[in-house]
């Protein structure tokens, strides 16, 4: 039998996913209330096939939290990508539409105070080795690898939440699933075969809900000829 590679991608929003969708030819094979499923096996030679695998689930923390589980409970995975917009913090060094690998990823909206925290471990910061400081100037953007990545069940159209995200965290980006996925997939022993690929779609400022529309395709063409290479 010809050994099938599992390469997971999770994505947030169906808009996102179209692009990935048309890219690598996938089929809606299963969708489990708001999560979709889409597939398709790439036979590479007659001895190995790639299974790609699309899972579009919603951007809040539970909701990807949940399609996480479901895929490391349910698949021999050899890779797992997660790919979405961001919004921009470090504006000296993001343009709209560069794509950022980011290393560090921290959650940004959780509070509990020190004298009852038992389980502050779970939450510390997350780091993916593979990122490591370098910056590739690929004519229509730049690819920026490295960075600090936060996490939160918020929109961020608000210049003085920034700040205090910023201030605190010394956050770069900031997105609303990245820590859930990797905090899964931290207790499942597999952060060597994730990888994070973010492209930016706004300033986090008060004009961010327009902008962030407006740039979403071209933010989510930059990410998805990134991810083809990552694949």
């Amino acid at each position: 039998m010809t050994p099938i590679i599992t390469k997971w991608i999770i994505t947030a929003l169906q808009l996102e996913a179209d692009l990935i969708i048309k890219s690598f030819s996938l089929k809606n094979t299963k969708t489990i209330w708001t999560l979709k499923i889409f597939e398709w096996i790439r036979k590479w030679d007659e001895w190995e096939e790639e299974n790609i695998v699309l899972l579009v689930c919603w951007e809040w923390k539970t909701q990807s939290a949940f399609a996480t589980t479901y895929l490391c409970e349910n698949y021999s995975l050899e890779k797992i990508v997660n790919i979405w917009i961001v919004w921009n913090f470090n504006h000296e060094t993001f343009s709209i539409g560069d794509v950022i690998i980011p290393n560090t990823f921290v959650m940004h909206d959780f509070y509990m105070p020190e004298e009852i925290d038992f389980h502050k471990a779970q939450r510390e910061a997350i780091f993916l080795e593979y990122a490591i400081w370098e910056e590739y100037n690929l004519e229509k953007f730049t690819l920026h690898l490295s960075w600090i990545c936060a996490t939160g069940d918020q929109f961020i159209d608000n210049n003085d939440l920034q700040s205090e995200i910023v201030e605190k965290f010394w956050a770069d980006i900031v997105d609303m699933e990245a820590y859930s996925i990797l905090s899964v997939i931290r207790n499942y022993g597999m952060l060597d075969k994730t990888v994070v690929i973010k492209s930016v779609s706004d300033w986090a400022d008060w004009d961010a809900k327009n902008n962030s529309m407006d740039n979403l395709n071209l933010a989510m063409q930059n990410a998805v000829s990134i991810l083809e290479f990552t694949l």
